[in-house]
């Protein structure tokens, strides 16, 4: 490599540019017009996570190492047999977002038009399927006809379920550049107090699964101010008097709204003047509302408001939904949904079937849908389907009912998993196949404004991993079907899927980029981004659409969709009345198996904690770092406890990132039943009804260690993060500690045969230091204090240092005698991208008499990088002025 290489962010649906210089350094790409250079501080750590430790290196049959050639004919034997015996519906794929849009193509290719079933599916299931079904009621296409500059346009900015400030960060930093500019006023609904709400010029903390009814209300406030654009729904929609109606049904008066919401009428008439006066507003919705058992008719009833005012597909107005994953959309623009069929064509659209058929020469194309994730799970679990292929996903971690899930892939007669790192989910597989990751493969991808980008290689992959295209393209050939599979790189493929965009179109798909379709290599090799529409002969790329009409629907027009309101799946009751909401963290991307190695992410959110509104806690008895028993009636998990102010009372909020490598607590979604929205199958990940109860705590302890340990003891619940050289677990008993130690610390400590050990112990005050040594090196360090001592345990960041270096013979006693780790205090990380911490803040702030965020970022270069941490900067400002007004 020579020059910096131009690729993609592979994390949330923003599409950030990054550049890969020579000397390995990365950073963001000032040219892409998606970040503008920022990058938030997941891409920002993404050189961190290129190491090839825990790397898959090999593919493997049954555990042993095998070579390619034995492990595709293996799967290509397998599939071909079950097919054979059982018929293709008793095959399947579940694919992801982080797949390539190549890699989504030639799998939905694969499945649907050779295998001859619908069952491909993925994991944008349990993200974005919702919007697709609403934006394909309303609009008859899955598109999102806004831009993203429409966030820099608006007067008024509305975000439902979105967390903007952590889940996507250089959107939020965007967003407040433009506030700062033009005094767009912010709108957020959210059952939590969050970091984006805490900036927000009206918080609408309403009950969850209630949105329908606060955007009823809306559309029948509309229609009573005054505010519909009459002639626009005249000409460009149908359905509206059914949808008013339903709407008006719903919330006939301002107390319903209140009494279905849970908002003070105040705040919602507030809301309501606020839109109805400001023409200029954009909605953006996020998981909050997509992953819901009503998330379809949520979405819908977003843009039934859109389309009530004519606000779509004008500067500065509009409904935006922002995707989870860097490839959500580019895998829905293939088919990767069981429910789609190929570039954003449906088996029940006249005239598709027979299109992709003959563009394919596929005649044993799928007739009809395929299996949902959630259901495919379960048909695997019973036996209907029998053969399943995994890819770049963890779905024994991620699925609701995660534990059914495992038990599910356990009985199955043949998985193969292809992936980058060993999850919860390869070791229950019988073909595992290393798979490239970022930064080693060749694709495209679309993030949430239509816009396609490259991600291009800048390693060589490690060992044998390969791309996931290849893999399915060599199984293709082996199945039988050479000649549709003989691609010779991802440009080919890109060619194929353009072309087929275009291919009896005429402009009846709004998504066509088939002016792409006769890229030569060189042309793909230096594709800019780009947005579709782009069809033929288009001199420019796509912007916004609708303004003016010209829907893909027979009619052209757009649909009004009533939207009854059905309220919550499952409702809070006598045995578990409380919901359990799970979503993201700043820090951490999905399940953690690319920013669970970086020791600076883990900083911020260091363990897994239940959020609880102060009031339950106290009620419950519950103590902040605390242990608690969470149940629902499919699982349960013990967590620390957290108190948090913002919390809606009734509710407990727990990070969905966590899994059996990382914590004892395990994946939350074991905790999540199988309640699903009725048209878009996506499941419901934000009201599961749960119990809670304290547990005691008999002790705490620290373990530093070189190896990723996942420890087992009665009653211990454990944490592990990683730091320099190795990781460190925070301990928790929930159970005494035993009379005898030593068969505990033996197995916590985990030391090689042959160490040297050292330890340290006061019964009498309740504290026990152990130390284990190699070589003069540490290789483990045991800190164990029963609760209630005077004193206290190191910080993980304190003791990790004791992984660097010798330790001198005359040094040992010392080891463990406290001093030299007491001088480095635990403080927690507020602003990763420059490792500044609270009490470095708070000093900082106080000291030197600071007001403003920006005068911090002067200071200390907190918030200056990727301002994911500016809404804590400006909590701990509006705290110290508190405190300087109180002194005086």
């Amino acid at each position: 490599m020579t020059q910096a290489v131009r690729t993609t962010c592979p994390y949330c649906g923003v599409g950030c540019g990054v550049l890969a210089a020579p000397d390995g350094t990365l950073k963001g790409d000032p040219a892409h017009p998606a970040n503008r250079g920022r990058l938030c501080v997941k891409g920002a750590a993404l050189g961190e996570t290129l190491s090839e430790a825990g790397r898959l290196l090999h593919p493997t049959v049954a555990g042993g190492r095998t070579s390619w050639d034995a492990a595709l004919d293996q799967v290509a034997a397998r599939f071909r047999a079950t097919i054979d015996e059982h018929g293709p519906d008793s095959v399947a794929f579940y694919v992801s977002g982080q797949c390539l849009t190549e890699d989504y193509y030639v799998a939905n290719k694969l499945m649907k038009g050779f295998i001859g079933s619908g069952n491909i599916d993925t994991n944008s299931r349990l993200c974005m399927a919702s919007s697709v079904a609403g934006h394909g009621r309303a609009f008859g296409a899955d598109v999102v006809p806004g831009i993203y500059e429409d966030l820099e346009e608006a007067d008024l900015v509305v975000l439902v379920g979105s967390n903007l400030a952590w889940c996507h960060p250089v959107l939020h930093g965007r967003l407040q550049a433009a506030r700062a500019g033009r005094g767009t006023q912010l709108v957020v609904i959210d059952p939590r107090g969050t970091a984006t709400s805490a900036g927000a010029d009206l918080h609408l903390p309403l009950a969850p699964g209630s949105d329908v009814a606060l955007f009823a209300g809306l559309l029948a406030h509309l229609a009573e101010a005054g505010a519909l654009e009459a002639g626009w729904i005249a000409a460009h929609t149908g359905g509206f008097e059914a949808a008013l109606a339903a709407a008006r049904e719903t919330a006939p008066s301002l107390p319903r709204v209140a009494a279905l919401t849970g908002l003070a009428e105040a705040e919602i008439r507030r809301f309501y003047a606020l839109f109805a006066a400001t023409e200029r507003s954009v909605t953006v919705y996020s998981q909050g509302v997509n992953q819901s058992a009503a998330g379809t008719d949520k979405v819908n009833a977003i843009l039934n408001c859109h389309l009530a005012t004519g606000r779509i597909g004008r500067p500065g107005m509009g409904p935006f939904s922002v995707t989870g994953q860097p490839n959500a959309m580019g895998g829905r623009e293939v088919g990767g949904l069981a429910n789609q069929l190929a570039a954003h064509m449906r088996f029940d659209m006249p005239g598709a079937q027979d299109l992709v058929r003959r563009f394919w020469g596929a005649p044993n194309l799928a007739t009809r849908p395929g299996l949902k994730a959630v259901e495919l799970f379960e048909a695997v679990r019973e036996g209907r389907v029998k053969a399943l292929w995994i890819m770049a996903t963890n779905p024994a971690d991620s699925l609701p009912r995660a534990g059914l899930v495992r038990e599910a892939l356990a009985a199955c007669p043949f998985v193969v998993v292809s992936d980058c790192w060993e999850t919860d989910t390869t070791r229950l597989a019988h073909v595992v196949l290393p798979a490239a990751a970022w930064g080693e493969k060749s694709g495209t991808v679309t993030n949430s404004e239509r816009r396609i980008s490259r991600q291009r290689p800048f390693r060589a992959p490690p060992g044998e991993a390969r791309p996931d295209w290849w893999m399915l393209a060599e199984t293709g050939r082996r199945l039988g079907w050479a000649a549709a599979f003989a691609w010779d790189g991802p440009a080919a493929i890109f060619r194929e899927h353009a072309a087929l965009s275009g291919f009896g179109n005429a402009g009846s798909r709004c998504f066509d980029i088939s002016a792409m379709a006769g890229l030569d290599e060189a042309g793909y090799e230096a594709m800019t981004p780009f947005r579709w529409p782009l069809p033929a002969g288009a001199g420019e790329e796509g912007s916004r659409l609708f303004a003016e009409g010209g829907f893909p629907t027979p009619d052209g027009r757009a649909r009004f969709v009533a939207t009854p309101f059905r309220g919550l799946a499952a409702a809070p009751d006598a045995a578990f009345p409380l919901l359990l909401n799970t979503g993201r963290l700043r820090d951490q991307w999905h399940t953690m198996t690319r920013t669970g190695q970086v020791p600076r992410l883990a900083e911020h959110s260091p363990v897994p904690a239940a959020g609880f509104a102060p009031g339950d806690a106290a009620r419950l008895g519950l103590e902040p770092g605390g242990l608690v028993r969470l149940a629902s009636p499919h699982g349960e998990t013990v967590l620390r406890v957290a108190i948090e102010p913002g919390q809606r009372p009734g509710e407990v909020f727990v990070p969905m990132h966590w899994t059996d490598d990382f914590t004892s607590s395990g994946p939350v979604d074991r905790l999540v039943g199988a309640a699903t929205d009725p048209v878009s199958g996506q499941p419901e990940l934000k009201a599961t009804p749960v119990r809670a109860e304290p547990l005691p705590v008999h002790w705490r302890g620290l373990l530093l260690h070189r190896r990723a340990l996942r420890p087992e003891a009665p009653g211990l619940h454990w944490s592990r993060v990683p730091v320099v050289q190795g990781h460190v677990l925070e301990l928790t008993g929930a159970a005494p500690l035993p009379a005898e130690l030593a068969p505990l610390v033996e197995a916590l400590l985990a030391a090689p045969a042959g160490a040297e050990q050292v330890h340290l112990a006061d019964p009498g005050r309740g504290i026990w230091r152990f130390a284990a040594l190699v070589e003069g090196r540490v290789e483990a360090c045991l800190f164990l204090m029963r609760e209630g001592s005077r004193a206290s345990l190191p910080s993980g960041a304190a003791l990790a240092a004791l992984l660097q270096g010798l330790v001198a013979e005359g040094a040992r006693p010392g080891l463990l005698a406290g001093q030299a780790l007491a001088a480095r205090p635990a403080e927690r990380n507020i602003c990763a991208c420059f490792g500044v911490g609270i009490e470095t803040l708070r000093a900082c702030i106080l000291d030197r008499r600071l007001t403003t965020a920006d005068a911090v970022g002067a200071a200390l270069g907190a918030g200056t990088n990727c301002g994911s941490c500016l809404p804590e900067i400006r909590a701990l400002l509006r705290e110290a002025q508190n405190e300087t007004e109180a002194a005086a």
